[in-house]
């Protein structure tokens, strides 16, 4: 039995969905490897990089802005699971400009992703609106925030459904960030100067998590129990709206990425970072390596 870490640096969906697909189905076990979910949203960079990651937004921006050679072997999805929720005074994003918004911080995935998409949207992150920098957790903090007026609207992550979170607290969904900005955003991957991309315990965890990709496409009724597990205040009917709206059409079935959308984005994110020297998508995504074909 082979054994490895592997971190999510996120809740959620986003992140967990797939990774305990594999889990509660017992695929790890199967393909022969022991695996070790560990919370990583609090390591630094150098930590994170001893273990397989699901957060391939976060390896991306490493290797865009320092170098890290992370190589992305899987690919669940490349539709970023956050939103912008607004008060419901507000009808559309336009009507943002000089309100706050809480979002997260700017050189993170999510924070860099929602400039990206405020900028499609028509507003300035930098001047059009009054930024409210914002760790990201449950998201119940966002929400009070909107509620009781501090924020004027806020992006939000998948530890929650926005439709639903809309509905029962009088808010808006104005936009889904994956709507506007495609990118492979989680995964596997390593760095190869700690893990190598073929180690058997590596091939392993990339078979587990294909079959789990499988699962969530073949046994949709499967699927939406796990989303209701992750997100317990969902009915069942609603974790299933969820599971047909944000879930079924956006992740993969194989693990592997579109090259096109992968040679879109990252240009886009060194723009944003600032970062003058663009790698090339083909040595970041790698989603065909050698002896990890589903069984």
């Amino acid at each position: 039995m082979h054994i490895i870490d592997l971190t999510f640096v996120g809740l959620g969906i986003h992140e967990e969905l797939v990774a305990y697909v594999a889990d509660q189905q017992n695929y790890y076990e199967h393909e022969g490897v022991h695996v070790s979910l560990r919370d990583g949203r609090a390591w630094d960079g150098e930590r994170v990089r001893q273990a397989a990651t699901i957060g391939l937004g976060r390896a991306v921006l490493s290797r865009v802005t320092d170098g890290i050679p992370w190589t992305v072997l899987c690919v669940s999805t490349d539709r970023p699971l956050f939103w912008l929720l607004a008060r419901d005074a507000y009808a559309s994003a336009g009507e943002l400009k000089g309100r706050r918004i809480g979002i997260h911080p700017a050189k993170t995935a999510p924070g860099c992703f929602s400039r990206i998409v405020l900028s499609r949207l028509g507003l300035d992150p930098d001047h059009d609106i009054q930024p409210v920098v914002m760790t990201p957790g449950d998201y119940s903090r966002h929400v009070r925030g909107l509620t009781e007026g501090s924020l004027d609207a806020a992006f939000v992550g998948s530890t929650l459904s926005p439709e639903v979170t809309a509905k029962e607290n009088g808010l808006r969904l104005l936009a889904f960030v994956g709507d506007y900005f495609q990118i492979p955003t989680v995964g596997i991957a390593v760095d190869p100067t700690h893990i190598a991309p073929d180690d058997p315990a590596v091939l392993a965890l990339v078979r587990a998590t294909r079959r789990a990709l499988r699962t969530i496409r073949d046994e949709p009724d499967l699927a939406s129990r796990y989303v209701n597990a992750l997100i317990p205040g969902l009915s069942e009917t609603q974790a299933r709206q969820f599971c047909e709206r944000y879930v079924a059409p956006y992740f993969t079935t194989d693990g592997r990425h579109d090259p096109s959308v992968a040679a879109r984005a990252v240009p886009r994110v060194a723009e944003e970072l600032g970062v003058p020297a663009v790698p090339d998508e083909a040595g970041i995504y790698c989603t065909e390596p050698a002896g990890a074909s589903a069984t």
